[in-house]
């Protein structure tokens, strides 16, 4: 396993748990969490992945640390119309999901590795890869590294992210897209309460979404086009104050910064298989989808979630868990969904961002009649959630 963010870790460990030899490679360690310092990555994080850690005895444990649950989210478009409302006791639920920090993820399945049997070795860096040809016996790879050092397993699997070392030795290509916007992220302090809800308001920019976080705070993702995001980078407190409240339509009041602001490129990326050789690719690596629905480590994770499900029905009729067919099958199935879900997410972003008056005035129509039919509305919840 190259990269141990949480898809990587995640996936040593649900293989570990199947008493596979596992050997993790990172190329830092990840720093300790610590409660004091938020994390500005976050998640909002689908049930389906909570029961997927929680059958690796990990969510417990981040649960236990800092969660915060949301049991609403309200869409709405600058332009008018309706609004789309999912609401956790019409559903069914208990909650709708929950934002969780990144750094308090990696930290968790970290500390599960070693006791799941994980070798981790950190730092390390791959620079070289050699696979055995093709119906050879016993195939696999050979894995050099910065070290000098080299290792022989069955597979290897790209976590690396998406600028993947690993995914490009193998030779598997990546078909990119900028969107030419930057994600502006923080946390928010607001006069009105959150009410545990995940609010997004699309804007010409693109969409601005304020997440429910612990202690009232709200953290921000508010995607602009470069230039635009570069002055609210540069903004004074009172400056960025006043246009987020004013973006947001001071939905919860009057917003004043609670932390210090950061960006990132915002892209679409998606590789053009997932199997390339003895090699499988997953999560960032994989797909990079736009983050106006919170959707990229759920979509990571779900890879590791059939990667497992495979393997361990292999395991159990005592089959070959990592023949080329069976890898080939999870591969099709995950470039699928992942493919649907990135250009999904890159046409309500269009539509969404424009301007053009045949969508301004269409959009928030379509919002506001989704939310009035409750089918509708649950569908929709229930494929984001996979439930």
């Amino acid at each position: 396993m190259v990269g141990g963010g949480v898809v990587g870790a995640a996936c040593a460990l649900a293989l570990a748990r199947l008493e596979l030899d596992v050997v993790l490679v990172e190329a830092a360690e990840p720093s300790a969490w610590s409660a004091a310092s938020p994390d500005l990555r976050v998640y909002a994080f689908a049930p389906d992945n909570a029961a997927l850690l929680d059958t690796l005895g990990v969510w417990p444990q981040v649960r236990a640390a800092r969660v915060q649950p949301y049991r609403h989210m309200r869409v709405w478009d600058a332009a008018g119309g309706g609004e789309l409302h999912f609401d956790a006791d019409a559903l069914g639920r208990r909650e709708l999901g929950w934002i969780v920090e990144h750094g308090l993820l990696v930290d968790r399945l970290w500390a599960a590795l070693p006791q799941a049997g994980v070798d981790v070795r950190a730092p390390l860096r791959v620079e070289g890869l050699e696979q055995d040809g093709e119906g050879a016996e016993n195939a696999g790879v050979t894995l050099r590294f910065d070290d000098g050092s080299r290792l022989e397993a069955r597979l290897a699997i790209a976590a690396d992210g998406a600028d993947s070392m690993l995914r490009k030795l193998a030779g598997a290509e990546v078909a990119a897209h900028d969107y030419a916007q930057r994600g502006v992220v923080a946390f928010v302090e607001t006069d009105l309460p959150h009410e545990d809800t995940a609010w997004q308001r699309f804007l010409p920019g693109g969409p601005l979404a304020f997440l429910p976080f612990v202690g009232g705070q709200s953290s921000i993702v508010w995607t602009l086009p470069q230039g635009q995001a570069a002055e609210v980078l540069a903004f004074d407190d009172a400056a960025f104050s006043q246009a987020l409240t004013r973006a947001f339509d001071a939905r919860l009041g009057q917003v004043r910064p609670a932390s210090r602001r950061v960006a990132f490129p915002l892209r679409r990326q998606l590789v053009d298989r997932y199997v390339a050789g003895r090699v499988l690719v997953i999560g960032d690596a994989a797909h990079v989808v736009h983050p106006l629905a919170g959707q990229g480590v759920n979509l990571g994770l779900r890879d590791v979630a059939g990667l497992r499900d495979a393997v361990a029905a292999a395991l159990a009729r005592n089959a070959d868990w990592s023949s080329p067919s069976r890898l080939a099958r999870w591969a099709r199935t995950r470039k699928s969904e992942n493919a649907v879900a990135a250009w999904t997410f890159d046409g309500i972003n269009r539509v969404f961002s424009s301007d053009g008056m045949h969508r301004t005035l269409l959009r928030g129509q379509l919002l506001g009649l989704a939310g009035k039919l409750p089918p509708v509305t649950a569908a929709l919840w229930r494929r984001a959630a996979r439930l």
